[in-house]
């Protein structure tokens, strides 16, 4: 965590052996200059608590400060960042020098005055807009209440989540610990200043995981941001509700002594977007970069998969199909149904063509509804399965966020089937399926001029409106556009797109109610899934208004992924394999627990991100996903979910939100979504990147890369795998003018494979025009 790069230095020091005080006013000062901007000051201080009461506050006006327990000094040094005037490095100390200190934590808090409500608040994976929105129940997947429905003025509407009021006269109190984020970071975009606001801390010192508060008061005209060692809260926060903490503050002795590091930054921003670019930028600044661990090659982790994928192959009297989870209900999209059949169709094996093809055919004839949107699940029995209902409103529901991907993904089967070249197994019956959805969301979107979040696939009527369910939905009916040459639909995608993004992502800086299980909250998929959408548009129009929106949505997608690898209690799962677990993404802001990998996709859309732009912040981000959903699998010598080899499951659990016990420990169970975006990272994103003009290469697979030499017939690159599988590693070669053209979506067709067994190195020669040559 060491200061690197560093201008003029500005250190404040106690001298104890002399007895000589110099006082840090200086250093002070100079970030009190850097806060001015924003209406900011410094506080650092020491607190006394009686169990979580807060008893006094006590703080620093210079180095020593005199308690009725103890005497305590503070070291406080901060340092500018060489022609970077808006940073600062920041560290500083606290000590008890004499005395015993009962009950105390440390603090250091930035205080802002003027303080406008309207300010857009970020805590990464935790905290969105301030989470000023009305929120509903005291429990996981609350309930709504009836005038929620059929009701297009519906206010967004969260889960009971720590939040900024939105009550007039009414004070906030949001109490967090770095167990809870992605990336220990507090945040603010000023409109009215037009400046961001970024603070990184570290996730903990030796007293535990470190607190992170947001204060307002009740007339909303200031705020502070507190960072305190350690955490100590009155309510620790779960999923949708609250339970006392346990926390507890420590008793100090002479000696004993913290330090807090920091990364500020205070820089100008025009907007919500800038904020979360810059985010995206400094995530890492602090913490470094991160050391994804190469344990299972995508070949191996592709195999293992689809093997268990095939086993879960079902004849119930509903129909033919994949089970999605652990029974046998089917549930559309969302979670695997209809999604794990695409890495099955990549096979190219016709027993699980056969069955792909049943499935498609069981999902068109048992699941659409008259409108054309479809139905979100049905039991093996055949009965169909209601959504998110209300006693007082009888039709049927379904997830918009289902209908979306049921588009998507249907047209993705049959364009893969055409590009395998069986076109002929493309049923007509389908492709009607297909129209039918997609002319149902055009006629909402002209109708309503959203999609909602709930539909009745009857009469197809938006049953709960607002939220960004229709993420996908751009993506889908820009597939279908182009699949059926309906100019209609691609009007609709991007005035759709254009919409969601500026109320959206623009205004609120949240995209969200994606999630099945969560309310209208701020959630991970939803970003992802724009970002989709985002990319889909740039494929087939080729404007690069949709590759910036992208670069906006991406940092969005950032804040909810883990950005460093977090320290696990040593004595629980996670922390006895030593797993490595930056990439990993939070769900939601109610459903307080990260997952490994997008559910539910490869994310090849980021991959395609960093092609069109060559920024390698794209690139660390898929690799960092991969690597921590690889982290995740169930294997010999590296049991995870104590299932079958090659599963895993939805947990990677940082914050106490199912109990301190529940830190660092898998769930035993497996979930298929997690499987499938897994195999599908390893169908969609190859294993190595080269672009040749460059002669640079990106190494996503399990094993290590080098160019060794480059000459008139390509380029000669070594490989070394250092697993305990063979790995059989997928190859993108392609000159700077080709990676112009946006990527299709069956390009891993075209990928050749090298195979490097285990503890083998091996040399290649890669020319596009000529292909790999083993060397």
């Amino acid at each position: 965590m060491g200061m690197k790069n560093l201008g003029m230095t500005l250190i404040g020091f106690l001298c104890l052996s002399s007895g000589m005080v110099s006082l840090a006013q200086e250093p002070v000062q100079s970030l009190n200059e850097l806060l001015r901007g924003i209406n900011g000051s410094l506080r650092l201080s020491v607190k006394e608590f009686d169990g979580t009461d807060l008893i006094s506050e006590h703080p620093f006006s210079k180095e020593l400060l005199r308690t009725k327990t103890g005497n305590w000094s503070m070291q406080f040094k901060a340092s500018s960042v060489s022609k970077h005037p808006e940073v600062m490095d920041v560290s500083t100390s606290f000590r008890l020098n004499s005395g015993i200190a009962k009950s105390s934590a440390v603090s250091v808090s930035f205080d802002f005055s003027k303080w406008n409500p309207e300010n857009y608040v970020l805590v990464p994976a935790s905290v969105y807009n301030g989470n000023r929105y009305r929120a509903i129940g005291n429990s996981y997947s609350p309930q709504y209440p009836k005038d929620m429905y059929y009701n297009p003025s519906v206010p967004l509407t969260i889960s009971n989540n720590p939040r900024l009021s939105i009550e007039s006269n009414k004070a906030s109190f949001v109490e967090l610990t770095t167990g809870n984020v992605a990336t220990p970071a507090l945040c603010f975009f000023s409109k009215t200043e037009q400046k961001g606001f970024i603070v990184l801390t570290e996730q903990m010192t030796r007293l535990g995981s470190s607190g992170l508060t947001i204060t307002e008061n009740a007339a909303k005209d200031s705020c502070s941001f507190s960072i305190s060692a350690p955490a100590v809260r009155k309510m620790a926060t779960g999923f949708g509700d609250f339970h006392i903490s346990g926390d507890k503050a420590p008793d100090w002795n002479p000696g004993d002594e913290i330090t807090l590091n920091f990364k500020l930054y205070v820089f100008n921003a025009a907007s919500i977007p800038d904020l979360l670019k810059k985010f995206m930028q400094v995530r890492k600044a602090l913490s470094g970069l991160n050391h994804p661990r190469n344990i299972i090659p995508m070949s191996k982790l592709f195999e293992a998969a689809t093997n268990i994928c095939r086993g879960n192959f079902v004849d119930v009297p509903a129909g033919s199909f994949y089970r999605p989870e652990n029974n046998k209900t089917f549930q559309l999209g969302w979670v695997s149904g209809m999604m794990n059949t695409y890495p099955m169709l990549a096979l190219n094996d016709k027993k699980e063509r056969e069955r792909v093809i049943a499935e498609l055919d069981f999902v068109v004839n048992k699941l659409q509804g008259k409108s054309g949107y479809f139905y979100g699940g049905i039991t093996a029995g055949g009965e169909i399965i209601p959504e998110k209902m209300s006693p007082d409103f009888k039709p049927i529901q379904a997830m918009v966020r289902k209908n979306a991907d049921a588009l998507l993904w249907l047209i993705k089967h049959m364009q893969l089937l055409k590009a395998q070249g069986y076109g002929k197994s493309v049923k007509p019956e389908w492709e009607n399926a297909a129209k039918k959805l997609a002319a149902a969301f055009a006629n909402t979107w002209n109708k309503d001029g959203e999609f909602g979040q709930y539909v009745v696939p009857e009469m197809g009527e938006i049953a709960v409106f607002n939220s960004t369910a229709g993420a996908i939905v751009p993506a889908g009916l820009a597939m279908a556009s182009d699949y059926f040459r309906n100019k209609e639909w691609m009007k609709v995608a991007q005035d759709a797109a254009k919409f969601y993004y500026q109320r959206d992502v623009e205004k609120q800086g949240l995209t969200g109610g994606h999630c099945g299980d969560i309310s209208q909250d701020a959630d991970s998929e939803s970003a992802f899934g724009f970002l989709e959408s985002l990319m889909a548009l740039y494929y087939y129009t080729g404007k690069k208004e949709w590759l910036n929106r992208a670069e906006v949505q991406a940092a969005l997608g950032a804040t909810w992924t883990f950005s460093y690898d977090p320290v696990f209690p040593p004595n629980s799962e996670i922390g006895k394999l030593k797993s490595n677990m930056a990439g990993a993404i939070w769900a939601s802001i109610q459903n307080k627990h990260a997952a490994p990998g997008i559910c539910t996709a490869s994310g090849d859309y980021i991959f395609k991100l960093f092609r069109a732009t060559g920024n390698p912040l794209y690139a660390d981000l898929i690799r960092d996903i991969q690597h921590a959903h690889a982290e995740a699998v169930n294997m010999p010598g590296h049991l995870t979910t104590n299932n079958l080899i090659g599963s895993s499951m939805e947990r990677i659990q940082l914050s106490d939100a199912e109990g301190k016990e529940s830190i660092g420990n898998f769930i035993n169970t497996r979930n298929s979504w997690t499987e499938t975006n897994g195999v599908l990272m390893a169908l969609e994103i190859p294993g190595i990147y080269l672009n040749m003009n460059h002669k640079k290469l990106y190494v996503f697979d399990h094993v290590k890369a080098q160019v060794l030499s480059v000459d008139k017939s390509g380029i000669t690159v070594q490989l070394k795998n250092e697993t305990e599988y063979d790995a059989n590693v997928s190859i993108m070669a392609e000159t700077e003018k080709q990676a112009i053209k946006p990527l299709s979506y069956t390009a891993f067709l075209r990928w050749p494979k090298v195979k490097v067994r285990t503890g083998e190195t091996i040399k290649i020669k890669v020319n596009p025009a000529k292909g790999i040559t083993m060397l």
